[in-house]
């Protein structure tokens, strides 16, 4: 019996890896956090009956007290109540699905306390894998990639030298404005932007897909989970969303893992690596599917990824600065405070005013948010 705490379980990741628990009796639900989604959070305690859930806020922990009260049951809020149940004594691993640079400090609370890591909070390694990768080395935790494409890198690397990797291939779907032109993105409303044709996605997310943001972000990311430079990870755009990433290696050989385009597929195997298990999902049919098809991002339209591409060339603080301005940027743009094109400039606007720090401490990074979010704020 595996026993798992769930940062994040009424977001997208989190729903998921519940269902995924829900068909397998050999894993247990020992901590449940959320945010906002009160109703939905005390529906699952109901169903998998954790020890110990967290919310948002105070008033919140008061309202999930009321719907359990017939149930015994620890409840704790905010950032206090994360860490505690990233930290809990009797979880063995500990999926991080929360959104954005809150995921930093359950991080490391789990790391210190010998937890294993299944990581959906791309941000985390973004803004803080420098701090991160060397802490998990040190407590001689595992880190284990939750999102497909960095999934898919890691069972490639699987019995593979590391040092033999010549670049990795990292695939995007081009998302749903895939071969538009600038021009033709400038009146792209919120309701276009949310519909992306291959993954059921959160908004934030699925926003960035369609920017291309979230493609550079996962570019920083995996150059610390795979200790590889940006320079040496190649986007390439695969529509059908068949193949979910690749690695090549010093003698020419390609490693791809293909499947469906479902999320339960890389949670499932991070929560039970290295073995595999049944899945209830529909499997490739390469007679239907017919052909795999490949494209070169358009960096100069999605210029989301581009500036990925310089701040992780740049390093230190940047990347947060990257990430702060998109959070606000994709924030401002759900509310439909700011046009779609205004996203990549405002992260270029932050990345260019910031101050550079080279080796940022954790309250450097969070001090670096706050003075992005500040100078975003009196741009606007």
């Amino acid at each position: 019996m595996r026993s798992v705490s769930i940062l994040g379980s009424t977001g997208s990741i989190g729903t998921q890896t519940l269902d995924v628990i829900r068909k397998n009796n050999d894993l247990k639900v020992v901590a449940l956090a959320a945010g906002t989604r009160v109703e939905e959070l005390a529906r699952q305690v109901r169903e998998f009956k954790p020890e110990l859930v967290s919310v948002g806020s105070e008033e919140g922990a008061k309202q999930l007290r009321l719907l359990t009260a017939d149930m015994d049951l620890k409840i704790v809020y905010g950032m206090e109540g994360l860490t505690a149940a990233a930290a809990l004594p009797g979880a063995d691993v500990v999926v991080t699905a929360v959104v954005g640079m809150m995921g930093i400090e359950p991080t490391i609370a789990a790391i210190k306390a010998h937890k294993d890591i299944a990581l959906a909070n791309k941000e985390t390694l973004v803004t803080a894998g420098h701090i991160i990768m060397k802490l998990a080395r040190e407590n001689g935790v595992s880190i284990y990639p939750v999102d497909s494409e960095h999934s898919a890198i890691f069972q490639c690397l699987n019995g593979e030298n590391r040092s033999e990797v010549q670049k990795i291939l990292l695939t995007a779907s081009g998302g749903p404005f895939r071969g538009r032109t600038l021009k033709e993105l400038e009146n792209v409303t919120l309701n276009d932007a949310l519909k992306h044709p291959n993954w059921a996605m959160g908004k934030k997310i699925t926003i960035d897909s369609s920017t291309m943001v979230n493609k550079g972000l996962e570019v920083m990311e995996a150059q610390w989970l795979f200790n590889v430079p940006a320079d040496r990870v190649q986007v390439v755009v695969q529509p059908q969303s068949i193949i979910h990433s690749m690695v090549q290696f010093v003698d020419g050989s390609i490693m791809a893992q293909l499947g469906s385009p479902d999320m339960r597929l890389p949670i499932q195997y991070a929560l039970y690596y290295p073995h595999r298990r049944p899945l209830d999902t529909k499997p490739v049919d390469f007679y239907e599917l017919g052909q795999i098809t490949f494209e070169k991002p358009d960096m100069d339209t999605f210029r989301g990824l581009k500036l990925a591409y310089e701040a992780a060339r740049r390093g230190g603080n940047i990347p947060t600065a990257l990430n702060a301005a998109n959070e606000l940027a994709v924030s401002k743009f759900l509310n439909e405070e700011i046009k779609y094109l205004d996203i990549p400039e405002i992260i270029e606007y932050a990345m260019e005013n910031v101050e550079f720090i080279d080796n940022p401490t954790v309250e450097q990074i969070f001090a670096t948010e706050k003075t992005v979010y500040e100078m975003i704020e009196s741009r606007c």
